[in-house]
């Protein structure tokens, strides 16, 4: 299963933002992932179309499960 830590944040613009982390280290430390997500917001490194990242909105742990099948020709 491939699970994915996703930052959620808001933009200047007020449009939502995400930035994924692959296989994050669990469990997931809450204060520290805040923290990172201040830091981003603080360096200003990330811009996208909707502007600059201005307010962490949350994070979230997603897991994936894949199955794949051979199709024969």
């Amino acid at each position: 299963m491939a699970k994915t830590l996703e930052l959620q944040f808001r933009t200047v613009m007020g449009k939502p933002a995400k930035i994924s982390v692959d296989a994050p280290i669990e469990p997931i430390d809450e204060e520290q992932v805040k923290q990172v997500m201040d830091g981003i917001i603080t360096a200003n490194v990330f811009q996208g179309n909707s502007g600059a990242l201005v307010t962490a909105e949350g994070a979230r742990l997603v897991e994936r499960n894949v199955t794949e099948f051979e199709l024969e020709a």
